[in-house]
Order: structure tokens, then sequence, then C-alpha cells
């Protein structure tokens, strides 16, 4: 089944308590921020920031990190390509390639950082439920299309993966075992487009469906926001962080470039 990222919405923390709206949109710029660093420092700080506000939503370690793994599989790369291509002096040679530190450090800023945000992005998403984030996106001004398509995506990825394990249970229950051969790629080309059949139908049916409730494509909700004095604090703290991370993160680079570091 897809991650629910909204499974531990309903846990009792400060960051549950956060006026959603302003959580989205502090929040969101301080990933901004975090994606802006280029100093190693200032983004191992930001991973420091990060693993915090973790730990204050209250989710799961074991929630994150079952979803945080699959993004570091995919960065691992990094480091690999990035010493073995960087443009700089190598200080040595692997198998005939050059190695360059400063392609290392880079990598572990790009890692480092790239963790950060999605530690954040969990916060954001994890610590209220994906509707009601939804409905502060909008409150936010975020085109109402765009709202929409992020709803239903997220809503009917759940749908499309119970289709497709019906299907494969049904498939393997009339003896179908999967083998590298002709005649497997062709039941699963079949499977394929049915799936991609009835999705479509089921698209049309649950868009008719809408309009005879009265849909006039605009997402109508009874959720309700009122920010207090501490939300404003809080968005207001937070915001003052990212601007720090990102002067600090300046600072040092004109330090460096000013001694001469690279």
């Amino acid at each position: 089944m897809p991650l629910d990222i909204d499974r531990y919405a309903h846990v009792d923390s400060p960051l549950q308590r956060w006026d959603t709206r302003i959580k989205m949109a502090t929040l969101g710029l301080f990933m901004l921020c975090v994606a802006l660093l280029e100093t190693l420092p200032m983004a191992a700080l930001a991973l420091v920031l990060a693993l915090m506000l973790i730990t204050l939503s209250g989710l799961p370690w074991r929630f994150v990190s079952d979803g945080v793994k699959w993004v570091l599989l995919f960065l691992l790369p990094f480091f690999i390509i990035m010493p073995l291509s960087y443009p700089g002096d190598a200080a040595f040679h692997v198998l005939g390639l050059p190695f360059a530190w400063e392609g290392l450090r880079l990598a572990v800023a790009i890692v480092t950082k790239a963790l950060a945000v999605v530690l954040i992005a969990y916060v954001v998403f994890g610590s209220s439920r994906f509707d009601v984030s939804m409905v502060a996106l909008q409150r936010l001004k975020c085109p109402s299309l765009v709202v929409q398509m992020l709803l239903f995506t997220y809503r009917y990825i759940f749908v499309f993966v119970a289709e497709m394990k019906r299907k494969d249970t049904a498939m393997r229950s009339r003896g179908f075992v999967k083998k590298s051969n002709a005649h497997t790629l062709r039941v699963m080309g079949n499977f394929v487009g049915t799936l991609l059949v009835r999705s479509f139908e089921r698209t049309d049916r649950i868009y008719k469906a809408m309009l005879s409730k009265g849909y006039q494509g605009e997402l109508r909700t009874n959720v309700r926001f009122a920010a207090g004095p501490l939300d404003v604090v809080l968005g207001a703290l937070a915001v003052s962080v990212a601007v720090a991370l990102i002067v600090s993160d300046r600072v040092g680079l004109f330090v460096i470039a000013e001694r001469g570091w690279f």
C-alpha cells in the first residue's frame, strides 16, 4: 500500500495544534531556504533542526524512516557521481577516473539538504490530515485546480493500488505464474491495459457523481481555521530561523571566498 503520510495526524503535539495555513506557509519557506543553502555546516544545522521538528511533531521514528530510506536509496549515487565528475583538480584516481574531494563535499551537502527537506515535508503533511492541508493550500491562494489534482491524486493512488492487488490475486488464483517469457509479457500487457481502462471508467463515474451532487469546479469544505497569537509567534520564529540560516550561509560563503579556501 502507498505510504499514507497523514496516518499519525491524530497524534497530539505542538505542531499538530499549529494552524495548518501558517504551518504550511512558514515551513514551506523554511524548505525553500534549506534548498538554497550552499555551505555544509548550515546544511548540517538544517538537518538537525528538521530532526528536532520531527521530534516535536510526535511522528513515530519508524514511520518516518520507512519513507526516508527510499529517498536515501535515490540519493546514494550522488556519492559516486559527484566526486568522479567534479571539474576541479583530482586528489587521486579510481579505476582511471579522477576523484575530487570538493565533489564529495558537494554530494554530502546535497544529500544533507535533501534529507532535511524531506523530514520537514513529513512534519508539514504528517501532522495534519491531508485533506485539511489541501484546504489550507487553497486558503493560501494556491490555484484551486492544482489543489484538487493533488487531493484526488493522493486519494486514488490507494484505490488504484487496491484494484491492482485485486486483479493480481485473481490472476494467481487462476494459476498464473510470472516468468521470463513472452506469455508473461502478453499477460502483463493486458493486465496494465485493463487496469488503465477501468481507471478511466471509474474516473468518469466519479466525475458524473460529483456533478450530480453540485460540483462546480471548486473545493467546498466545512473545515474552519482559527489562528491564535501562539500560531503567529511560531510562524515568525520559523521564518526568523529560515532567514538566519540563509544569512549565515551567505556570510560563510563570503568568508570562504575572502580567505581563498576554494
